[in-house]
């Protein structure tokens, strides 16, 4: 795109979806995943400027949701208390009617980094924030 794009065309995220495990979650509100590259520094002569190479990348996102159930509780609190990992499949897509596509990823062994097992407040909404990391994506739509 050169310069110019119609209003129109900015992605909102009101019609995105997001599914663990093939389950639409039906009830998120937000989605983030990064990717932060680890670099290592290069000693170079002649200039002094510091020069960096990458070496490898972490993956790290929080997912935000209305608390409607006990998903997280079910999903990870036996495999805590039995020392096993729990790994999950994330699909995030964002789609718009007005935008000029669909941008759909995966974000593939995503474990939770923690499980909060109760957070409430009188007269609020119940909403959970779940940071997870993961080791590998694949865009499966990009727009």
């Amino acid at each position: 795109m050169a310069g110019h794009y119609a209003e129109e065309n900015v992605i909102n995220g009101t019609w995105a979806e997001l599914w663990i495990n093939g389950e639409l979650l039906a009830n998120a509100t937000a989605f983030q995943a990064k990717i932060s590259l680890k670099t290592a520094d290069v000693n170079m002569l002649g200039t002094l400027a510091k020069h960096t190479k990458v070496i490898g990348y972490e993956g790290k996102g929080t997912l935000k949701l209305n608390k409607v159930d006990s998903m997280f509780i079910k999903l990870m609190a036996d495999n805590i208390k039995k020392g096993k990992q729990t790994k999950v499949t994330i699909i995030s897509k964002l789609s718009d009617p007005d935008a000029l596509g669909v941008e759909r990823v995966c974000i593939k062994d995503a474990t939770f980094e923690e499980l909060t097992l109760a957070d409430w407040e009188g007269k609020k909404n119940g909403e959970e924030s779940v940071p997870f990391s993961f080791s590998d994506y694949e865009v499966l739509d990009s727009i």
